[in-house]
Protein backbone atom coordinates (compact mmCIF):
# COMPACT_ATOMS: atom_id res chain seq x y z
CA UNK A 1 0.00 0.00 0.00
CA UNK A 2 3.02 2.26 -0.40
CA UNK A 3 1.33 4.31 -3.15
CA UNK A 4 -1.73 5.19 -1.02
CA UNK A 5 -1.95 7.31 2.11
CA UNK A 6 -5.63 8.03 2.82
CA UNK A 7 -7.74 4.88 3.01
CA UNK A 8 -11.55 4.66 3.24
CA UNK A 9 -13.15 1.45 4.56
CA UNK A 10 -16.86 0.67 4.36
CA UNK A 11 -17.98 -1.70 7.09
CA UNK A 12 -14.88 -0.69 9.02
CA UNK A 13 -16.20 -1.72 12.45
CA UNK A 14 -16.88 -5.26 11.30
CA UNK A 15 -14.77 -8.39 11.60
CA UNK A 16 -12.57 -7.93 8.52
CA UNK A 17 -12.85 -4.13 8.35
CA UNK A 18 -11.67 -3.46 11.90
CA UNK A 19 -8.73 -5.85 11.57
CA UNK A 20 -7.81 -4.20 8.26
CA UNK A 21 -8.03 -0.74 9.85
CA UNK A 22 -5.61 -1.78 12.61
CA UNK A 23 -3.22 -3.19 10.02
CA UNK A 24 -3.26 -0.03 7.88
CA UNK A 25 -2.76 2.18 10.93
CA UNK A 26 0.32 0.09 11.76
CA UNK A 27 1.62 1.14 8.32
CA UNK A 28 1.07 4.79 9.33
CA UNK A 29 -1.82 5.27 6.88
CA UNK A 30 -4.67 7.69 7.51
CA UNK A 31 -7.78 5.56 7.83
CA UNK A 32 -11.44 6.56 7.73
CA UNK A 33 -14.14 3.99 8.33
CA UNK A 34 -17.86 4.25 7.75
CA UNK A 35 -20.24 1.88 9.52
CA UNK A 36 -23.89 2.00 10.56
CA UNK A 37 -23.12 -0.39 13.45
CA UNK A 38 -25.98 -2.72 12.56
CA UNK A 39 -23.51 -5.61 12.87
CA UNK A 40 -20.22 -3.75 13.42
CA UNK A 41 -18.89 -3.49 16.98
CA UNK A 42 -17.63 -0.37 18.72
CA UNK A 43 -15.42 -2.61 20.84
CA UNK A 44 -13.51 -3.64 17.70
CA UNK A 45 -12.32 -0.07 17.05
CA UNK A 46 -11.46 0.93 20.61
CA UNK A 47 -7.71 0.72 19.94
CA UNK A 48 -8.01 2.51 16.59
CA UNK A 49 -9.94 5.39 18.14
CA UNK A 50 -6.86 6.24 20.20
CA UNK A 51 -4.91 6.86 16.99
CA UNK A 52 -4.99 10.43 15.62
CA UNK A 53 -4.93 9.05 12.06
CA UNK A 54 -8.18 7.11 12.53
CA UNK A 55 -11.60 8.60 11.81
CA UNK A 56 -14.97 6.94 12.33
CA UNK A 57 -18.15 7.99 10.55
CA UNK A 58 -21.38 6.47 11.85
CA UNK A 59 -23.60 6.43 8.80
CA UNK A 60 -25.21 4.15 6.24
CA UNK A 61 -23.70 3.91 2.76
CA UNK A 62 -27.23 3.72 1.36
CA UNK A 63 -27.27 7.49 1.99
CA UNK A 64 -25.65 8.39 -1.33
CA UNK A 65 -25.35 12.15 -0.88
CA UNK A 66 -23.71 11.80 2.51
CA UNK A 67 -21.34 9.13 1.18
CA UNK A 68 -20.26 11.44 -1.65
CA UNK A 69 -19.28 14.03 0.94
CA UNK A 70 -17.43 11.87 3.46
CA UNK A 71 -15.45 9.90 0.88
CA UNK A 72 -13.81 13.05 -0.51
CA UNK A 73 -10.02 13.26 -0.42
CA UNK A 74 -9.29 9.55 -0.12
CA UNK A 75 -7.11 7.72 -2.62
CA UNK A 76 -8.14 4.11 -1.95
CA UNK A 77 -11.44 2.47 -0.97
CA UNK A 78 -11.89 -0.93 0.65
CA UNK A 79 -15.56 -1.77 0.17
CA UNK A 80 -16.31 -4.42 2.80
CA UNK A 81 -19.80 -3.42 4.00
CA UNK A 82 -22.41 -6.01 3.07
CA UNK A 83 -25.20 -8.23 4.23
CA UNK A 84 -23.47 -11.57 4.76
CA UNK A 85 -26.54 -13.47 5.91
CA UNK A 86 -26.59 -16.25 3.31
CA UNK A 87 -28.60 -18.67 5.39
CA UNK A 88 -31.70 -16.48 5.86
CA UNK A 89 -31.47 -14.67 2.54
CA UNK A 90 -34.76 -16.05 1.24
CA UNK A 91 -36.60 -14.61 4.25
CA UNK A 92 -35.69 -11.03 3.29
CA UNK A 93 -34.91 -11.10 -0.47
CA UNK A 94 -34.56 -7.32 -0.82
CA UNK A 95 -31.73 -7.11 1.73
CA UNK A 96 -29.01 -8.53 -0.55
CA UNK A 97 -30.08 -6.20 -3.35
CA UNK A 98 -30.07 -3.13 -1.11
CA UNK A 99 -27.11 -3.76 1.18
CA UNK A 100 -24.86 -5.43 -1.38
CA UNK A 101 -25.73 -4.38 -4.93
CA UNK A 102 -27.22 -0.90 -4.45
CA UNK A 103 -24.70 -0.10 -1.72
CA UNK A 104 -21.88 -1.00 -4.13
CA UNK A 105 -23.39 1.27 -6.77
CA UNK A 106 -23.39 4.08 -4.20
CA UNK A 107 -19.72 3.50 -3.42
CA UNK A 108 -18.81 3.53 -7.11
CA UNK A 109 -20.86 6.66 -7.79
CA UNK A 110 -19.24 8.42 -4.84
CA UNK A 111 -15.82 7.46 -6.15
CA UNK A 112 -16.68 8.67 -9.65
CA UNK A 113 -17.99 11.99 -8.33
CA UNK A 114 -14.80 12.55 -6.33
CA UNK A 115 -12.37 11.14 -8.93
CA UNK A 116 -11.15 8.32 -6.66
CA UNK A 117 -9.45 5.69 -8.80
CA UNK A 118 -8.83 2.62 -6.62
CA UNK A 119 -11.19 0.11 -5.02
CA UNK A 120 -10.83 -3.30 -3.38
CA UNK A 121 -14.04 -5.31 -3.01
CA UNK A 122 -14.91 -8.26 -0.80
CA UNK A 123 -16.72 -10.70 -3.06
CA UNK A 124 -17.26 -14.37 -2.28
CA UNK A 125 -16.54 -17.89 -3.45
CA UNK A 126 -20.32 -18.31 -3.46
CA UNK A 127 -20.41 -16.67 -6.90
CA UNK A 128 -19.23 -20.03 -8.27
CA UNK A 129 -22.45 -21.69 -7.05
CA UNK A 130 -22.19 -25.47 -7.07
CA UNK A 131 -18.92 -25.33 -8.96
CA UNK A 132 -18.26 -27.79 -11.76
CA UNK A 133 -14.51 -27.56 -11.24
CA UNK A 134 -12.79 -28.24 -7.89
CA UNK A 135 -10.57 -26.53 -6.90
CA UNK A 136 -12.27 -23.63 -8.65
CA UNK A 137 -10.11 -21.10 -10.56
CA UNK A 138 -10.95 -17.44 -11.15
CA UNK A 139 -11.79 -18.09 -14.82
CA UNK A 140 -14.25 -20.88 -14.07
CA UNK A 141 -17.59 -20.76 -15.84
CA UNK A 142 -20.35 -19.54 -13.53
CA UNK A 143 -23.11 -22.13 -13.01
CA UNK A 144 -26.61 -21.29 -11.83
CA UNK A 145 -26.49 -19.07 -8.74
CA UNK A 146 -27.63 -20.89 -5.60
CA UNK A 147 -28.06 -17.96 -3.18
CA UNK A 148 -29.35 -14.41 -3.34
CA UNK A 149 -26.15 -13.41 -1.55
CA UNK A 150 -23.93 -14.91 -4.26
CA UNK A 151 -26.09 -13.41 -6.99
CA UNK A 152 -25.91 -9.94 -5.43
CA UNK A 153 -22.13 -10.17 -5.09
CA UNK A 154 -21.80 -11.24 -8.72
CA UNK A 155 -23.87 -8.20 -9.70
CA UNK A 156 -21.46 -6.05 -7.67
CA UNK A 157 -18.51 -7.55 -9.52
CA UNK A 158 -20.15 -6.69 -12.83
CA UNK A 159 -20.72 -3.07 -11.83
CA UNK A 160 -17.19 -2.68 -10.52
CA UNK A 161 -15.79 -4.05 -13.77
CA UNK A 162 -17.99 -1.73 -15.82
CA UNK A 163 -17.01 1.33 -13.75
CA UNK A 164 -13.37 0.31 -14.04
CA UNK A 165 -13.61 0.22 -17.82
CA UNK A 166 -15.83 3.27 -18.15
CA UNK A 167 -14.20 5.61 -15.64
CA UNK A 168 -10.61 4.33 -15.58
CA UNK A 169 -10.81 2.92 -12.03
CA UNK A 170 -8.35 0.31 -10.78
CA UNK A 171 -10.18 -2.52 -9.05
CA UNK A 172 -9.29 -5.57 -7.01
CA UNK A 173 -12.08 -8.13 -6.59
CA UNK A 174 -11.37 -10.66 -3.85
CA UNK A 175 -13.39 -13.86 -3.79
CA UNK A 176 -13.14 -15.01 -0.19
CA UNK A 177 -13.76 -18.35 1.34
CA UNK A 178 -14.75 -18.23 5.01
CA UNK A 179 -12.54 -15.95 7.10
CA UNK A 180 -11.72 -16.96 10.69
CA UNK A 181 -9.90 -15.34 13.59
CA UNK A 182 -10.14 -12.65 16.23
CA UNK A 183 -13.40 -10.63 16.17
CA UNK A 184 -15.25 -13.40 14.30
CA UNK A 185 -18.93 -13.11 15.25
CA UNK A 186 -20.87 -14.77 12.43
CA UNK A 187 -20.74 -18.29 11.06
CA UNK A 188 -20.72 -21.96 11.97
CA UNK A 189 -17.97 -21.79 14.63
CA UNK A 190 -19.82 -19.00 16.41
CA UNK A 191 -23.06 -20.98 16.27
CA UNK A 192 -21.47 -24.25 17.44
CA UNK A 193 -19.66 -22.60 20.34
CA UNK A 194 -22.86 -20.84 21.42
CA UNK A 195 -24.94 -24.03 21.21
CA UNK A 196 -22.41 -26.06 23.20
CA UNK A 197 -22.28 -23.45 25.94
CA UNK A 198 -26.06 -23.56 26.18
CA UNK A 199 -26.29 -27.37 26.07
CA UNK A 200 -23.15 -29.43 26.62
CA UNK A 201 -24.96 -32.73 26.02
CA UNK A 202 -26.09 -32.37 22.41
CA UNK A 203 -25.14 -30.46 19.27
CA UNK A 204 -27.60 -30.21 16.39
CA UNK A 205 -25.94 -29.62 13.02
CA UNK A 206 -27.53 -28.27 9.86
CA UNK A 207 -26.75 -30.74 7.06
CA UNK A 208 -24.92 -34.05 7.32
CA UNK A 209 -21.63 -32.59 8.55
CA UNK A 210 -19.83 -33.66 5.39
CA UNK A 211 -19.90 -30.18 3.86
CA UNK A 212 -16.34 -29.37 2.77
CA UNK A 213 -15.11 -25.80 3.09
CA UNK A 214 -11.85 -23.94 2.85
CA UNK A 215 -11.09 -21.10 5.24
CA UNK A 216 -8.44 -18.44 5.79
CA UNK A 217 -7.12 -16.78 8.96
CA UNK A 218 -7.89 -13.04 9.17
CA UNK A 219 -4.27 -11.87 9.25
CA UNK A 220 -3.39 -14.09 6.29
CA UNK A 221 -6.44 -12.73 4.46
CA UNK A 222 -5.34 -9.12 4.97
CA UNK A 223 -1.78 -9.87 3.88
CA UNK A 224 -3.05 -11.60 0.74
CA UNK A 225 -5.13 -8.52 -0.20
CA UNK A 226 -2.19 -6.18 0.33
CA UNK A 227 0.05 -8.48 -1.73
CA UNK A 228 -2.38 -8.36 -4.65
CA UNK A 229 -2.80 -4.58 -4.42
CA UNK A 230 0.94 -4.01 -4.38
CA UNK A 231 1.36 -6.21 -7.46
CA UNK A 232 -1.14 -4.11 -9.48
CA UNK A 233 -1.07 -6.16 -12.69
CA UNK A 234 -3.94 -4.59 -14.60
CA UNK A 235 -7.01 -2.38 -14.34
CA UNK A 236 -9.34 -5.18 -13.14
CA UNK A 237 -7.74 -7.75 -10.84
CA UNK A 238 -9.68 -10.79 -9.63
CA UNK A 239 -8.25 -13.09 -6.97
CA UNK A 240 -9.45 -16.14 -5.09
CA UNK A 241 -8.31 -15.96 -1.47
CA UNK A 242 -8.08 -19.02 0.75
CA UNK A 243 -5.93 -21.78 2.15
CA UNK A 244 -4.55 -24.55 -0.02
CA UNK A 245 -6.63 -27.11 1.89
CA UNK A 246 -10.16 -27.74 3.14
CA UNK A 247 -11.88 -29.43 6.05
CA UNK A 248 -15.30 -30.92 6.77
CA UNK A 249 -17.79 -29.48 9.23
CA UNK A 250 -17.16 -32.60 11.33
CA UNK A 251 -13.50 -31.53 11.65
CA UNK A 252 -14.54 -28.14 13.02
CA UNK A 253 -16.79 -29.87 15.55
CA UNK A 254 -13.94 -32.13 16.65
CA UNK A 255 -11.64 -29.12 17.26
CA UNK A 256 -14.31 -27.23 19.21
CA UNK A 257 -15.38 -30.15 21.40
CA UNK A 258 -11.75 -30.99 22.18
CA UNK A 259 -11.05 -27.39 23.20
CA UNK A 260 -14.13 -27.33 25.45
CA UNK A 261 -13.39 -30.84 26.74
CA UNK A 262 -16.86 -32.01 25.79
CA UNK A 263 -18.26 -35.21 24.27
CA UNK A 264 -21.78 -34.27 23.16
CA UNK A 265 -24.14 -36.31 21.06
CA UNK A 266 -23.94 -34.94 17.51
CA UNK A 267 -27.25 -34.89 15.65
CA UNK A 268 -26.97 -34.48 11.88
CA UNK A 269 -29.62 -33.95 9.23
CA UNK A 270 -30.06 -36.35 6.33
CA UNK A 271 -29.11 -33.86 3.62
CA UNK A 272 -25.89 -32.62 2.04
CA UNK A 273 -26.38 -28.91 2.84
CA UNK A 274 -27.69 -26.91 5.75
CA UNK A 275 -29.79 -24.42 3.80
CA UNK A 276 -30.52 -23.21 0.28
CA UNK A 277 -27.24 -21.78 -1.03
CA UNK A 278 -25.05 -23.80 1.37
CA UNK A 279 -22.79 -25.27 -1.29
CA UNK A 280 -21.55 -28.65 -0.02
CA UNK A 281 -18.02 -28.24 -1.40
CA UNK A 282 -16.24 -24.89 -1.70
CA UNK A 283 -12.55 -25.10 -2.47
CA UNK A 284 -10.93 -22.32 -4.49
CA UNK A 285 -7.85 -22.53 -6.67
CA UNK A 286 -5.43 -19.98 -5.20
CA UNK A 287 -2.49 -20.36 -7.59
CA UNK A 288 -2.90 -16.79 -8.81
CA UNK A 289 -2.43 -15.07 -5.44
CA UNK A 290 0.41 -17.48 -4.62
CA UNK A 291 2.17 -16.56 -7.85
CA UNK A 292 2.08 -12.95 -6.59
CA UNK A 293 4.27 -14.02 -3.67
CA UNK A 294 1.73 -14.75 -0.93
CA UNK A 295 1.43 -17.89 1.19
CA UNK A 296 -0.68 -18.45 4.28
CA UNK A 297 1.11 -18.67 7.61
CA UNK A 298 -1.71 -20.51 9.37
CA UNK A 299 -3.40 -23.82 8.57
CA UNK A 300 -7.17 -24.10 8.75
CA UNK A 301 -6.84 -26.07 11.97
CA UNK A 302 -4.80 -23.24 13.48
CA UNK A 303 -7.35 -20.68 12.24
CA UNK A 304 -10.22 -22.63 13.81
CA UNK A 305 -8.31 -23.00 17.09
CA UNK A 306 -7.44 -19.29 17.28
CA UNK A 307 -11.08 -18.41 16.60
CA UNK A 308 -12.35 -20.64 19.39
CA UNK A 309 -9.72 -19.29 21.78
CA UNK A 310 -10.82 -15.72 21.01
CA UNK A 311 -14.52 -16.56 21.46
CA UNK A 312 -13.71 -18.25 24.77
CA UNK A 313 -11.95 -15.11 26.03
CA UNK A 314 -14.60 -12.74 24.70
CA UNK A 315 -17.94 -14.14 25.83
CA UNK A 316 -19.38 -10.62 25.76
CA UNK A 317 -20.01 -11.10 22.01
CA UNK A 318 -22.68 -13.67 22.91
CA UNK A 319 -24.22 -11.59 25.68
CA UNK A 320 -24.40 -8.58 23.36
CA UNK A 321 -25.02 -10.59 20.20
CA UNK A 322 -26.38 -8.51 17.37
CA UNK A 323 -29.30 -10.08 15.56
CA UNK A 324 -29.66 -9.90 11.79
CA UNK A 325 -32.97 -8.18 11.13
Amino acid sequence: MKNYSKIFITGGAGFIGSNLADYLLSLDKEVTIIDNFSTGRREFIEKALRNDKFHCIESDILDLENLKNVIKGHDFVFHLAANADVRFGLQHPSKDLEQNTIATFNVLESMRTNDIKNIAFSSTGSVYGDANQIPTPENSNFPIQTSLYGASKLACEGMISAYSEGYDINSWIFRFVGVLGERYTHGHLFDFYKKLNANKEILEVLGNGKQKKSYIYIKDCIESMITAINKHDKKINIYNLGCDEYIEVTDSIRIITKFLNLDPKIVYEDKDRGWVGDNPFIFLDTKKIRSAGWKEKNTITQAVSKTIEWLDKNNWVFINEKKVK
